[in-house]
């Protein structure tokens, strides 16, 4: 029997058309925020990738692969790491980049959640010296126009500090030792009760029932106070500090943070969340996910799809600040910060979307198709008129389509086209082109107008609203 592998997937092209549209929408807004477009290598050297100081718990899902020829290589986790090699080998500085590729993990799939083995992912990063916080703040923005324009629901991009992390674990008496694995099991929290994740740190990870009892309290906050403002729970945080300097720290970044996101009118859409961890290691600052929080589609009968576990796709994007990372790989210095977007989270997002409103797929992305029709003998002189009307719509802008079978079937063709979403026809008939005119169809709506052959451009392009 033949199969894809496991937690891997073909895309039909009316998946792929939605998937592709996903990307062209982030990669405008890479586009419009000065990033330039950088190609990685789709494995690594595995020395690379499987360092202690990156992926933490994480690196267990790297694919290794088999030594082929003296070197040992694995799969990209992620296009961070490989980013912070380029940077590393090529010295560069104040850089903003994007990347649209794949990355591999050996994860546990689950196609209703969006979740595969192998899955796209869309990166934005800025490496160099910033004003405090304006770098950061200018990755939620972009990461905020993104998830408007994709119309995928209501939305909040969560937020935290690393720093004011590692001072709550400090207050709360944590193992120093323990901190990482600590902020994995935290990491955890969008998937698993706040209950399992605490028995976790104490029965499997022995960390001190007293520390964890401690931890809950800073941890629970946004949950115990949902409608608090974002200023009123760092204060109320830094009220618990008992003076530690990294919580002092951490929360005056934050506020700095506030005041920048709060300018560009996007303040209403980021929540301050104390239990965001991003299980990653290589994060040093500023740490932020967005999660979708209202699902407003309803189906075309007026009933709201029943919600389930599965429903629940998780972050559909996330980044931080990664100060170190350059470093730690290459010597040299330059900070960075930037987010990935998951695609393919997102397309099952919009897949449900289009389905509860009634919107049906579009298997092909052609604007016109052109139909030649005459009797056999008759049929040859159409050809080139036809061509010529296809390259004069092109180049314009215009996909175009045909059929270059000897035998046409009008009917089969209207209803090819009626599937594949195409939204214009035009006829080229043997006695409407003898009298210079043609047909255009509505496919749609399954109505004929007869036009001047010489007015086809202009015609098309009213219909499309071009």
């Amino acid at each position: 029997m033949m199969k894809v592998p496991k937690g891997t997937r073909d895309y039909k092209p009316e998946e792929e058309i939605v998937r592709q549209e996903v990307i062209s929408i982030a990669v405008k807004h890479f586009k419009a925020n000065g990033a330039s477009p950088i190609a990685t290598p789709v494995f690594e050297m595995r020395s690379l990738l499987q360092r202690n100081d990156q992926y933490g718990e994480e690196t267990k899902l790297i694919y290794n692969l088999e030594d082929q020829g003296g070197e040992e290589l694995s799969l990209r986790y992620d296009q961070t790491v490989p980013f912070a090699r380029f940077l590393g080998m090529n010295r560069l500085s104040d850089f903003k980049r994007y990347q649209v590729a794949t990355v591999y993990r050996r994860d546990q799939p689950s196609a209703a959640k969006g979740r595969y083995r192998e899955f796209y992912q869309a990166d934005y990063d800025f490496a160099g010296q910033s004003r405090l916080m304006l770098a950061d703040s200018e990755c939620m923005k972009i990461m905020d126009d993104i998830f408007r324009e994709l119309n995928i629901g209501e939305f909040t991009n969560k937020f935290n500090h690393k720093v004011l992390l590692t001072g709550i674990l400090e207050v709360c008496k944590v193992p120093a030792d323990k901190f990482k694995t600590v902020c994995s099991s935290i990491d955890k929290l969008d998937k698993q009760p706040l209950a399992e994740v605490c028995a976790e740190l104490v029965k499997v990870k022995n960390i001190p029932e007293e520390a964890v009892d401690s931890l809950k309290g800073f941890i629970s906050l946004r949950t115990d106070n949902p409608e608090m403002p974002n200023g009123e729970l760092l204060e109320a945080l830094l009220a618990k500090a008992e003076g530690n300097e990294n919580i002092i720290k951490g929360v005056e970044e934050l506020r700095r943070l506030l005041k920048y996101c709060e300018g560009c009118h996007f303040g209403s859409r980021i929540t301050f969340d104390p239990s965001l961890a991003r299980g990653l290691d290589y994060y040093t600052g500023v740490i932020y996910e967005t999660v979708i929080t209202r699902w407003p589609f309803e189906a075309k009968d007026g009933k709201k799809k029943k919600s389930s576990k599965d429903d629940n796709v998780g972050s559909v994007a996330a980044g931080g600040r990664y100060d170190g990372l350059v470093k730690s790989i290459s010597g040299y210095d330059v900070p960075c910060v930037g987010f990935s977007l998951g695609i393919e989270r997102i397309f099952r997002l919009i897949e449900r979307r289009n389905e509860a409103l009634g919107i049906p797929p579009r298997r092909s992305d052609v604007d016109v198709f052109i139909i030649a029709s005459a009797s056999p003998d008759k049929l040859e002189d159409l050809e080139v008129p036809q061509m010529l009307l296809r390259y004069e719509l092109q180049k314009v802008g215009l996909n175009t389509g045909y059929s270059c079978k000897p035998k046409l079937n009008i009917v089969r063709l209207f209803d090819r086209c009626e599937k594949d979403g195409v939204p214009l026809i035009v006829i080229l008939g043997e006695e409407e082109y003898s009298r210079k005119m043609v047909k255009i169809r509505d496919v749609k709506a399954r109505q004929d107008e007869e036009i001047a052959l010489d007015d086809v451009l202009k015609k098309v392009l009213e219909r499309l609203g071009r």
